[in-house]
């Protein structure tokens, strides 16, 4: 993860060692060697992902692959939105990697408390999600809608029993496919309401510059050049859902004719074609365009 874009770029190399340097440890050698149990953790694994996609973009402006000039907008999914926010300017490369480091920390504490995890179940409308979380709460628990991906991929979060009782019902009632993630609890939910105090407290004390382009947000959809609103998203996307299939659409409407996704995967790359084929994509790590 991230390793071919440090062979091969200068500039991506400063990242990692950059990053490694706010981190205390080596994170390129982390990433390249693992052990997997340690690089999964949610402390060490967001600070990854974050400095893997930042050498990414680092190393496609020293090719010229990518011009900041003629970006119109960044968006990303969940901890993606840190990315996008280093990539318009806003946070600089130590700043987004410490709030990333303390959000790991903060959301691994919160998950550490209460047994609980996320599920995406594939062919629901949010409308029927809803519903299907409102039945498997109606005696207790916490399960909510916490992602809307893409046309029918939507994902819930909560404890453990309440997800249970929740892939059950989805089942009932014809959703045959539910997937529980590999993720260390309940994001984007109530639950998380510990570590959004614990982020909330380190934001405000963050600088957030004017960005160079709009940054759409996860929790409404919609793009901001207001650093004090930018914070305002950052804060709340720890318990609000992930609006993301609303986020590329209003890239779209708002003139985005073609999208760029970072390392690491090509996952987003994905979601921009079920809402859209026709719109060119290009993954960096090799993926379709």
């Amino acid at each position: 993860m991230g390793v071919p874009w440090a062979q091969r770029s200068a500039s991506a190399r400063k990242v990692f060692a950059r990053a490694s340097e706010i981190l205390g440890f080596d994170l390129l050698r982390l990433c390249a060697e693992g052990p997997a149990s340690e690089l999964t953790r949610t402390d060490v694994c967001q600070p990854a992902i974050l400095a893997t996609s930042a050498a990414c973009l680092a190393a496609l402006e020293e090719e010229g692959r990518i011009d900041p000039g003629e970006v119109h907008v960044a968006l990303g999914l969940s901890l993606g939105e840190y990315t996008a926010l280093h990539a318009a300017g806003v946070l600089g490369l130590e700043d987004a990697v410490k709030l990333v480091r303390l959000r790991g920390v903060a959301m691994q504490e919160a998950s550490d408390k209460v047994a609980s995890g996320m599920t995406s179940v594939i062919g629901i409308s949010p409308e029927e999600a809803a519903e299907v979380s409102a039945a498997a709460t109606k005696d207790g628990g916490v399960c909510v809608v916490a992602n809307l991906n893409s046309p029918g991929q939507v994902v819930l979060s909560g404890d453990k029993e309440a997800l249970a009782r929740a892939e059950a019902i989805a089942a009932e009632r014809g959703f045959r496919r539910s997937v529980r993630l590999d993720v260390a609890g309940a994001f984007h939910s109530p639950l998380m309401e510990p570590a959004r105090r614990k982020l909330e407290e380190a934001i405000a004390s963050t600088e957030f510059r004017k960005p160079r382009f709009p940054v759409i947000g996860n929790v409404d959809g919609k793009p901001a050049t207001d650093p004090a609103v930018l914070r305002k998203n950052l804060v709340r996307q720890l318990t609000s859902p992930v609006l993301f299939e609303a986020s590329l659409r209003r890239a779209i409407a708002d003139g985005a004719s073609k999208f760029v996704e970072l390392s690491p995967g090509r996952v987003l790359c994905g979601l921009v074609k079920k809402i859209d084929r026709t719109l060119p994509r290009e993954a960096s790590d090799g993926g379709e365009s």
